[in-house]
């Protein structure tokens, strides 16, 4: 008879974890190394290009890295990349609009007969690059932690001689974040299963209870956490199981020529 094959299952109540998506991912046998190398490479290029068609060719293959070859579901990908979306848009509409006493710039309305509106093609095309910049950025880093568990992250970051305080607050606050998450998410369970959303006062009501005890409940959590750590000899310094993971000559070949290719893009489209 044969075994059936075991799936990963997320529950967490409804809440993603980022490390879940890294030890699922079929690209946790890279070398860690190599693709923290490859995923800065590649932001610092997006950024110090400046050009669109860059900007554009990372966030395409970084998504299809992420989703096709590790194996991350595309609408949790979309779903991710939705929230820094929301705030770049919010944070270049300053750049992409104006406001003036007069009809000035080669799009305007005027608002309530009191002032103009105004847009270029100059400053929409300005913000647009600036989105998509920063969307390769972000793509770039989604690559890295999707694919990467944060321990081995860390493990390069120590080989890199990376003060080791900086690394233990990184990782303090990185576990602190899911363990605030994980708690909402129990309250917030405990809350509709009693029907505390049932209509929007009590939902108030909810909302406004579950965020003050947020914080309460989950120093408490924490604190139970350093206990465990004491009681397993912590003295500081947080030490996890190294795999050694070779670099493959077509995982090089394949970072080199990607990397050949944005350059190209950027020289013939600047």
């Amino acid at each position: 008879m044969k075994e059936k094959k075991r799936k990963f299952r997320h529950e967490h109540g409804g809440s993603f974890s980022v490390d879940y998506y890294a030890y699922a991912s079929r690209m946790r046998s890279w070398n860690a190394g190599f693709k923290v190398l490859f995923s800065i490479i590649s932001l610092l290029l997006c950024i110090a290009c400046n050009n669109l068609f860059v900007s554009l060719a990372v966030i395409f293959f970084m998504g299809f890295l992420t989703v096709a070859v590790g194996g991350l579901k595309l609408h949790h990908y979309i779903s991710m990349l939705l929230v820094p979306i929301v705030f770049l848009i919010f944070g270049t509409i300053a750049i992409a609009i104006g406001f003036s006493m007069h009809p000035v710039g080669q799009y305007h309305v005027h608002f309530l007969n009191l002032f103009y509106i105004y847009c270029s093609k100059a400053s929409l095309l300005k913000a647009g690059n600036l989105v998509f910049k920063a969307l390769g950025a972000v793509s770039a880093l989604y690559m890295m932690t999707l694919t990467t568990p944060l321990s081995e992250i860390i493990a390069v970051l120590r080989k890199a001689h990376v003060p080791k305080l900086i690394i233990e607050l990184m990782n303090m606050i990185y576990r602190y974040i899911f363990i605030m998450i994980d708690t909402h998410s129990r309250m917030k369970n405990s809350a509709e299963s009693r029907l505390g959303y049932c209509d929007f006062k009590t939902s108030c009501y909810s909302f406004g209870q579950v965020a003050s005890n947020l914080l309460v409940v989950s120093l408490k959590r924490g604190n139970n956490y350093y206990n465990a750590l004491e009681a397993r000899c912590y003295n500081g310094d947080l030490q996890f199981l190294e795999e050694e993971k070779q670099v493959k000559a077509g995982q090089v070949v394949m970072a080199v020529i990607f990397i050949i290719i944005l350059l190209l893009i950027w020289f013939f489209t600047k």
